[in-house]
């Protein structure tokens, strides 16, 4: 066995790996229903280490208060699935980290847990980079995945959040 997760995981996490090498910058993920996955993917590729500064799972709201600083009134006003709570944990990635870029993910990967409002299958994405942190405004996307199993949902989010991570073409992380 080479690789223990799936082949496109493992693909797009080494063109996230090796674009941050390159560029010499260093990225966190804060994540919550993907439970580690996208950190599992990171780490698969050799010398993720130079890149990788460190990853949150803060499955739990009180893991998301207590390791990410995400304001409880936030949790309780929007939800822990929300682009307020996603953009929180991105903060509070990169504020107890060394990162460059950081990326969050919170979302319902099923099967109980939705709700009219917020599906199973809703899973909301943050990115916040180190020299925009006193930009207020969330660069945090919703998304609705149409996927039949929590493993679905669990795979798409963490092809998501890589490719989030993937730096943009004119910054530098």
């Amino acid at each position: 066995m080479d690789d223990i997760l799936p082949s496109d995981l493992v693909a797009l996490a080494e063109k996230v790996i090796q674009a941050h090498r390159e560029r010499g910058t260093t990225i966190s993920v804060a994540e919550s229903c993907t439970g580690g996955l996208v950190a599992a993917a990171l780490t698969e590729i050799p010398g993720s280490s130079a890149v990788l500064d460190r990853a949150f799972v803060s499955y739990s709201n009180d893991a998301k208060m207590e390791m990410l600083a995400v304001p409880s009134d936030l949790i309780e006003t929007f939800g822990a699935v929300s682009i307020a709570v996603a953009w929180s944990m991105a903060q509070g990635a990169l504020a107890h980290s060394k990162a460059d870029l950081a990326v969050a993910i919170t979302g319902i990967a099923g099967p109980e847990g939705g709700s009219e409002l917020k599906p199973v299958g809703t899973v909301v994405f943050a990115r916040a980079r180190r020299k925009d942190l006193d930009d207020k405004e969330p660069a945090a996307e919703l998304k609705k995945f149409d996927c039949k199993t929590r493993a679905e949902v669990r795979h798409q989010a963490a092809i998501c959040a890589l490719e989030l991570l993937l730096p943009k073409p004119s910054n530098s992380a």
